[in-house]
This record gives structure tokens, sequence and C-alpha cells, in this order.
């Protein structure tokens, strides 16, 4: 108990250290280029802070067990929709640019969709995992598109900063991709250390799944927007929330379900309740954030209160 509590520990101390190293740099790197926070957000940290789902997921396909990388993704999808945005908010009300109403969240709740029809007949094969390969590739290649189209807009804006430029790009780049770095090796030491003290506690590997490893792999999102959060960097956190949803879905169950040995079964209460929940989460997100372009705090505690309300559920049905 000891060990995995110390475990739990320095992978928590850890992925602090590595998003105060994302988020500072990331946030350069984007003055620097004349790209928003927003896309970098959505881009290269959402992809480094979903790697852990992604190590996850090959991990369980390689041992036979994909079908736990499913309650995972979903997991982790409603840990960021409800209980990491919602804190965000309760912490400092979300303002909501218009690209993000028009494009990204649409784009989410699509991938969300995408997936739960792709389940409805109990599993996921090979081809459905090229669907959502191609839908995450699609989503990739019209973010490329938007940030050329962004920096080209900004060619004749004000340089960037000096304190953008104080250090050699190839400095901040390597400064970006080690803070990454240690997030993903403190997420493993946390979802380690907390699934330990999970099984001694008698948890059923279904609950350890939808709340210990989802939380825990969800630690580099909570963490990372805790952090934007409190050094006014919004765009940034939200953009790595959006992103990280989309990614989790296409770029990670993708790959998992085409490496898994054959169909990948749904249980059927993931489906039943699970994964509608989370598709039902990001469809709401579209009109409500449409009809006021913003979170509030009583908006952001709302969905927080959902995700304990369904952590309760979990916790008297499955544990």
């Amino acid at each position: 108990m000891a060990a995995s509590t110390a475990a739990l520990l320095a992978g928590l101390a850890m992925l602090i250290a590595g998003a105060e190293l994302v988020v500072r740099q990331g946030t350069a790197l984007a003055a620097r280029f004349g790209v928003s926070p927003l896309v970098v957000g959505m881009t290269v940290v959402s992809l480094g802070t979903s790697l852990p789902e992604l190590a996850i997921g090959i991990n369980a396909a390689g041992q036979g067990n994909a079908g736990l990388a499913v309650g995972n993704i979903v997991g982790t999808n409603l840990v960021n929709l409800l209980l990491i945005l919602g804190l965000s908010a309760l912490i400092r009300p979300v303002v909501f640019e218009h690209r993000t109403l028009r494009f990204d969240l649409p784009i989410m709740a699509g991938a969300a969709v995408l997936l739960l029809v792709l389940a409805l007949d109990g599993s996921l094969t090979n081809t459905d995992g090229v669907w959502l390969c191609v839908y995450g590739a699609a989503y990739l290649g019209l973010m490329v598109v938007h940030t050329r189209r962004q920096a080209a807009a900004s060619k004749g804006e004000p340089a960037a900063t000096a304190s953008a430029r104080a250090r050699p790009v190839g400095l901040q780049l390597l400064l970006l991709v080690a803070g990454l770095a240690v997030i993903v090796i403190g997420s493993e030491f946390l979802v380690d250390g907390a699934v330990r003290i999970a099984r001694i506690w008698g948890a059923s590997d279904t609950f350890i799944g939808l709340t210990v490893v989802a939380i825990g792999t969800s630690a580099p999102e909570l963490v990372t927007t805790i952090v934007s959060t409190f050094r006014g960097d919004r765009s940034l956190a939200l953009g790595n929330l959006l992103g990280s949803s989309v990614f989790n879905i296409a770029l990670i169950l993708g790959p998992t379900i085409l490496a898994a040995p054959g169909p990948v079964p749904v249980p059927d209460d993931v489906l039943a309740l699970d994964m509608v929940l989370m598709v039902a989460t990001a469809l709401v997100c579209v009109p409500a954030f449409f009809t006021r372009r913003r979170l509030s705090r009583v908006e952001g505690g709302a969905f927080v209160a959902a995700y304990l309300v369904y952590t309760a559920w979990l916790l008297t049905t499955r544990l």
C-alpha cells in the first residue's frame, strides 16, 4: 500500500511539473509563429496528453483485452467534458471563440456519435477502426489548413514579443517535448499506483477502467487545464480538452481496434449507459455553448455535479 501511494504521489508531482513546461513552452511557440494557443492545444498538446490512452489501448489489445480500452476511452471523455471542463469553469468562467463554436465542438460531437453508431452491433471491427482513423486524419488535415491560414493572416501583425523569442526555437521545442514526456511517464506512475490501491479495496475491472484508469489517464489534461487556467492561458487548455476528446476516439481507439486480433466486444452496460452518456454530453455541449458563448461557474458546477452523480452510480452498481 505504501509503495502504491508513493507511486501515485510521484506521478502527480511529475504531471504538475510537465504541465507547467507544456503550457509555458506551448504558449511561447504559439506567439513566436503567430498561431493561436487554441490550435497548439488542439494539436501538439492534445496529441501528447493522449499518449497514455494510446499506450493502454495498444497494450490491452496485445493481451486480448482491447474491450477494456473502449471503457477507458468512454470514461476519459466523460472526465474531460464533465469533470475537467466543469472544474475549469468553476475556477474562472470559460469564454469560447467563434471558431470553437462553429468547428471544434461539432467535430467533437461528431466523433462521439460516430463511435456510438459503429458500436451499436455490440462490437468494433477492423472496418470500424479504419473509419475512426479516417475521421481523425480528416480532422488533422483541417487543422493543418486552418493553421496555415492563420499563420498567413498573422504575417502583417506585430512580431512576437521578446519573451516569446527569448529562447532558441529548438530549445523551446525540446522543452515542450520534455514536458510531454514527463506527463506521460507521470501518468503511468499515477495509474499504476491508483489501480493497485483500487484492487486492494476490491474494485471490479469495469469500475477501475471507467473511473480510476479514466481519471488517471485524463490527469495530463486535468493538470494542464488547471495550470493553464491559473496562468490565464485558457485557449490552450480548452484546445487540449476538445482535441483530446476527438483524438481519444479517432486516433487512439481506432488504432487500438486495428491492433486487436479480432473484433473488439463492447460490453452491454458500457453501450447502454456510459457510451450514451458520453454522446449526450457532447451533443448537449454544442447548443449550450452557442447560447451565450461561455460556460459560467454555475454551469461548470452542474457539469461537475453530473460527473459526481455518475461516479456515485458506478460505485453502487459496478464496484
